[in-house]
């Protein structure tokens, strides 16, 4: 089980930097920003001009230096989840951030919802009232090994109008769109969920997309800063898989009535998320 706040618990690391590494970064070319540079790794920014509906798809690009992570949405007990804001200036606005699948990544020293191996997170964008000339962005992510290092940085690109291909670009927002999860389907699917009256264990049944004995991980995304990973008794028999997560300490006071939260299920390279509601 993790349990997480929104705000960094950095001081639980072995060692913690206190500091922000924070870059300011000019446009190196359309579509792409320059490399924003961590001791822990670097990112940037990816996108492809509007659509004829002013869409914009656009991605954050980390790349972790061997032997460090950086985090999913709900991260852990330590973790910072990824911020990006698009400057209000610029004529584009941030509709939806994306998130791949993550890994549990529990070793004995950490427990962490995480991505230790290069990643984007899609962001789907908007341009309002025309058509921008650029995109500018600030990006704030946690980026750990044995120091967690949180890492800043400011991402400018130009956006060019000329009709030409960009196989660059839309060669890593369509890997990033792929390691997506999958919405439900018939083959691949919660079918009923519960939560014990003293609301200490969630109940789950899933049917998996094939068959197997490995026992699938489970990541619940409780209220806004708890995640629950701990699995107390899975059972799997071919696609039919029924588990039990325990569930620690809930905000004090929380109904959970009317609340809806949302599980991953990872069968090995495949996952789903769905919301689960209690009415």
């Amino acid at each position: 089980m993790i349990i997480i706040s929104r705000f960094p618990k950095l001081l639980q690391r072995a060692v913690v930097s206190a500091g922000i590494c924070l870059s300011v970064i000019s446009p190196v070319r359309a579509e792409m920003s320059a490399w924003a540079d961590n001791e822990g790794g670097r990112m940037r920014l990816v996108a492809l001009p509007p659509d004829t509906d002013g869409k914009i798809r656009a991605g954050l690009q980390i790349e972790p230096k061997p032997g460090w992570i950086t985090y999913w949405r709900e991260p852990g007990n330590n973790g910072i989840p990824p911020q990006v804001t698009i400057a209000a200036d610029g004529g584009v606005t941030l509709d939806r951030m994306l998130y791949p699948i993550p890994k549990h990544i529990a070793d004995g020293r950490v427990d962490e919802v995480a991505y230790d191996a290069p990643l984007t997170f899609p962001l789907e964008l908007s341009a309002t009232g025309g058509t921008p000339k650029e995109i500018k962005a600030n990006a704030f992510i946690g980026i750990c090994k044995d120091i967690c290092v949180p890492f800043q940085a400011e991402l400018t690109l130009e956006l060019s109008p000329a009709a030409r291909s960009r196989p660059e670009e839309e060669q890593i927002l369509s890997a990033a769109a792929a390691r997506l999860p999958e919405a439900p389907s018939p083959d691949f699917q919660v079918t009923a969920h519960a939560l014990s009256a003293d609301r200490k264990e969630l109940s789950l049944s899933v049917t998996l997309p094939e068959g197997g004995s490995r026992v699938p991980d489970v990541i619940v995304a409780g209220p806004s800063g708890y995640v629950f990973t701990e699995q107390l008794d899975g059972k799997r028999d071919d696609r039919d898989f029924t588990t039990t997560v325990a569930i620690g300490k809930l905000p004090k006071n929380y109904d959970i009535q009317g609340k809806n939260w949302s599980v991953m299920v990872i069968d090995g390279a495949r996952a789903i998320e769905t919301p689960l509601a209690f009415d």
